[in-house]
């Protein structure tokens, strides 16, 4: 969307895209690859891999150009860095300098995944240590590093579930899911070949062990179940729903996305967990968002571990080697060793803090949680009386009046430099505003967070229009998120093309 040229808004420059910035013939690079002794294009790539149209369609533009342009975007946003960023459910919180410093030191970032292992010993060597703080922290006896996000470690976690099943000899179909578990759960269990069960949660968004024990049978090969659930509610049976699960020949599978309210204080492994993914681009205070990088390592049972991912780090005479001899191995789930970056920064923070320090975490969390919970409650329905924990689900159900709903108050938080908490998830939760301040934020933050929702709610009831057509100043206002869904746009075109 272009812009004027010279309009400023809350002190910041305007920018168009960068094919619009695009002029023939101009470029950021100043130097012929055949002048400078490299060799020709066809000596290095088949005729098959080289492209006989140049870069057709791609913005020639120069290095300020580039720079410009992405430090211009760059400061619209909002970000970790610049707010409170309460997105509930998938933690949020800031990312420590010191961590990105040591990931950048050269014997990490220079790394090669091909080196031979003993050339590679102090790398894995950390590989190694994070996983025994995993372990300490899951409760649980093995781990992989190698998933590349938690999705994708749950997905890791369900085909270990297939393979034990399978090698037993009894396949089975089916996986229970409660209403309030994490939202990709169903996705992963399909992709594994797996029908889906939902069960319902009870009045006070509690999961009953009764209710798992009228869906069990012998068809279910596992449930899954996040806790403290979507809701910030602690699945306060989950020992006796581990055992009914048991009990019928099935595995439990934790959800570890919102681990951020356990650290070191609840072990899922202690609760009857056979699988666990960390996000440790949640919980470890990794870079989170924009496709990623993440990681997400399994934590498993004994009954699982023989079908862990392979490579694994195994430990002999000589020190820290990659080992393929796990004849039932589910294989390899990403390509080298996983993300290891990640791994690096993940250690880090682990380092940081310590097994005082996790606790502290869990408490802050749970204590910034409650303290907005508190604070709003007067002003948003909560979904649930039964007291949260790292995070708080209110309900816009008293906003219908003013005809204002979920998405106008958080469009409208972007006017106050708020990033908008999580909406409309979990599901069970009508117009649900879910909200994570994390233990990283100070009470001022919250308090400022706070003023800025109830002026929001007093403007649903003095001025609704000003609130269900934000957001004002930022450079883009409200968009058609329908027509973006359905019908995106996802080549630049020529304006003359349009």
């Amino acid at each position: 969307m272009s812009l004027p040229a010279g309009v400023l808004r809350g002190g910041l420059l305007p920018e168009p895209l960068i094919f619009e910035r695009s002029t023939p013939g101009r470029t950021g690079a100043d130097c012929d690859p055949h002048e400078v002794g490299g060799p020709a294009p066809d000596a290095v790539l088949p005729a098959a891999l080289r492209r006989d149209d140049g870069l057709v369609g791609l913005p020639e533009v120069s290095e300020l150009d580039v720079v410009r342009h992405f430090t211009r975007l760059s400061q619209w946003n909002l970000s970790a860095a610049t707010t409170l960023y309460p997105l509930g459910s998938c933690t949020m919180k800031y990312n420590p300098l010191v961590n990105e410093a040591l990931v950048r030191a050269p014997g990490f970032a220079d790394l090669h995944p091909l080196l031979p292992d003993a050339w590679a010993q102090g790398t894995l060597e950390l590989m190694d240590r994070l996983a025994d703080f995993l372990r300490t922290v899951s409760g649980l006896p093995a781990i992989s590093l190698q998933p590349a996000a938690g999705a994708h470690g749950e997905l890791t976690g369900m085909k270990m579930v297939r393979a034990y099943h399978e090698d037993r000899g009894d396949p089975r179909n089916r996986v229970l899911i409660p209403a309030s578990a994490h939202g990709t759960n169903p996705a992963s269990a399909a992709l594994c070949g797996y029908t889906v069960t939902e069960l319902p949660a009870n009045q006070a968004g509690i999961l009953e062990v009764a209710t798992v024990r009228e869906h069990l049978g012998p068809d279910v090969a596992a449930m899954m179940v996040t806790n403290p659930n979507t809701i910030g509610l602690f699945e306060r049976d989950i020992q006796a729903i581990a055992e009914a699960v048991h009990a019928a020949g099935a595995l439990l599978y934790c959800d570890g996305a919102n681990m951020n309210a356990l650290l070191g204080v609840a072990k899922p492994g202690d609760m009857g967990a056979d699988v666990l993914q960390f996000n440790l681009h949640k919980t470890f205070s990794t870079p989170h968002g924009g496709g990623g990088p993440g990681a997400g390592p399994v934590a498993v049972s004994a009954r699982l571990e023989p079908y862990l991912p392979t490579p694994r780090l195994v430990r002999d005479a000589d020190g820290l080697r990659w080992s393929e001899d796990f004849p039932k191995s589910i294989g390899r789930v990403r390509s080298f060793h996983g993300n290891v970056g990640i791994l690096v920064r993940a250690y880090c923070y682990l380092r940081a803090l310590g097994g005082d320090g996790l606790v502290d975490v869990t408490a802050m969390a749970v204590l910034n949680a409650n303290y907005v919970r508190a604070r709003l409650a007067d002003v948003l329905p909560l979904a649930f009386p039964t007291p949260s924990l790292h995070e708080c689900v209110f309900s816009d159900r008293e906003l219908e009046a003013t005809g204002v709903r979920t998405l106008d108050l958080a469009k409208r938080l972007l006017d106050y430099g708020f990033f908008a908490p999580t909406i409309y998830f979990p599901l069970v939760v009508p117009g649900a505003i879910m909200i994570e301040p994390t233990e990283t934020e100070s009470k001022q933050t919250l308090d400022e967070f706070i003023a800025a929702v109830r002026a929001i709610v007093a403007e649903a009831d003095t001025a609704p229009e000003l609130v269900k057509e934000a957001p004002h100043s930022t450079f883009i206002g409200r968009l058609d998120e329908t027509r973006a869904a359905r019908r995106p746009i996802l080549r630049w075109q020529p304006a003359a093309a349009k």
